[in-house]
């Protein structure tokens, strides 16, 4: 179902949690800033908090350098970045952006619970694991829907909503409200391994991985057909740059999982993610990205 229409007077909550303040997570929290919300991210630990914030307010600059309006002062007051899961105390939602380990979301979503009255909205940025798999470690699971983003989050004009048998009846439609405020664009699909755009882009990329493998054509000329032929912005191996081998490795393995070997990673996705070649976040993948400016953040 595609959501284009615009509503008005849709808005943000007023305060918004994002746990995880890596690419994502943080992309998340700028895009939350940008549509008037005042944000916290929590970290893991003092020093990840400290690199989120600057990796925060870098983007936050880029943005305004950009075009996009706002005042940089004003966006860094309106965001809180701490290892104190407490800070999500008074958030009307929070969003967990941390890794594709099944495990490891589970125990996000309890931290975050913990600090929510139940009033409280909780929403995973999982780009393949099903919502179902995640909603058994709440108490709640009527509140919990999933939000998910697209890399760069200022620029992308995505969201799914994903919708789980346990959401409330309400909350879809509440949730694509949070998403027009944001000026992107929902579409809404129901609970499935990779909803519909991570299935459809993995699955494509994949291939175009294999390709590279069996030395079809060169990553630049796999992506202009892509590109010229079927009128896509950005190839799919330079897509996989910017998202990071290391998470379309760990979508793959989890589609796998629940789908089959349809999603079987190729070696070479493997060989690269093993010698650290991630893409744009390291400075090399499919392509040499120079300009990168940290590639550890």
């Amino acid at each position: 179902m595609s959501e284009t229409d615009q509503t008005a007077g849709s808005a943000v909550p007023e305060r918004v949690g994002v746990l995880g303040g890596g690419r994502m997570g943080g992309g998340i929290a700028h895009a939350f800033l940008l549509a008037g919300a005042r944000v916290t991210v929590v970290e893991r630990d003092a020093a990840s908090a400290d690199a989120a914030r600057e990796r925060i307010e870098r983007s936050i600059d880029a943005s305004i350098a950009r075009g996009f309006a706002g005042d940089a002062a004003v966006l860094r007051a309106a965001l809180t970045v701490t290892a104190d899961p407490t800070g999500f105390q008074g958030a009307q939602l929070v969003v967990e952006a941390v890794p594709e380990v099944l495990d490891l979301k589970h125990t996000a979503l309890r931290t975050i619970e913990a600090q929510l009255d139940e009033t409280a909205t909780i929403a995973s940025n999982t780009s393949s694991i099903p919502l179902g798999q995640l909603a058994g470690a709440l108490s709640h699971p009527e509140r919990f829907i999933g939000l998910h983003f697209f890399n760069p989050v200022p620029a992308s004009s995505l969201i799914e909503v994903v919708v789980c048998e346990t959401t409330a009846e309400a909350l879809p439609e509440t949730a694509r409200g949070w998403v027009r405020a944001l000026g992107k664009t929902p579409i809404t699909v129901a609970d499935a391994p990779g909803f519909a755009s991570s299935r459809l882009g993995v699955a494509l990329a994949l291939e175009a991985i294999r390709m590279v493998e069996q030395g079809v054509a060169s990553p630049a000329d796999i992506d202009l057909a892509m590109e010229l032929g079927y009128r896509h912005p950005v190839g799919p191996l330079r897509t996989t740059d910017i998202v990071g081998l290391d998470v379309r490795l760990g979508i793959a393995e989890q589609l796998q999982r629940d789908l089959g070997d349809t999603f079987a990673p190729p070696q070479l996705l493997r060989d690269m993610v093993a010698a650290g070649t991630l893409g744009r976040k390291s400075g090399q993948g499919f392509y040499a990205w120079p300009d990168t400016p940290n590639p550890t953040a």
